[in-house]
């Protein structure tokens, strides 16, 4: 009998574990709703950006990109992003993709305009910068030694 009640007090035990794993795992990946204003920006080439992947002013996070598709009369990368709805973001706003850290991973980041006016949502950001690439970069300055004489 006491050998029943060791295995279910274990048992409870690894459900207790278990459930406080999945609270730590919820509260620190910061899911949020995809209930903000919705904006989509196009870009020539998206790099490695992926849906999830945050939306920033000044490096603070604002939002999340919830689609990316091709858009198939221009060839451009439409990006849908999520923005939190407390934030108005001016029409002349700029979006780019940058690295989140040197072991990779992008963002989205937004540059505020000026004007008065701002994007609705289901507007668009018009002026977009695509990423660099690292590697065409190094690859430049390895190959491209000038000639010395």
């Amino acid at each position: 009998m006491s050998r029943n009640t060791i295995e279910t007090v274990m048992g409870a035990v690894v459900l207790i574990v278990a459930g406080v794993f999945l609270w730590m795992a919820y509260a620190v990946t910061n899911i949020q709703s995809s209930d903000g204003t919705m904006i989509t920006a196009e870009f020539g080439g998206i790099g490695g950006l992926n849906v999830g992947d945050d939306v920033r002013i000044s490096g603070i996070k604002i939002g999340k990109v919830t689609d990316t598709n091709l858009n198939a009369q221009t060839f451009g990368a439409t990006v849908t992003l999520s923005i939190d709805p407390s934030i108005s973001l001016p029409a002349d706003s700029a979006a780019r993709i940058a690295a989140s850290s040197l072991l990779g991973g992008n963002h989205v980041e937004i540059l505020p305009g000026f004007e008065e006016d701002m994007i609705p949502s289901g507007g668009m950001i018009y002026d977009t910068r695509d990423p660099v690439n690292l590697t065409d970069l190094l690859g430049k300055a390895v190959f491209s030694g000038g000639s010395g004489s």
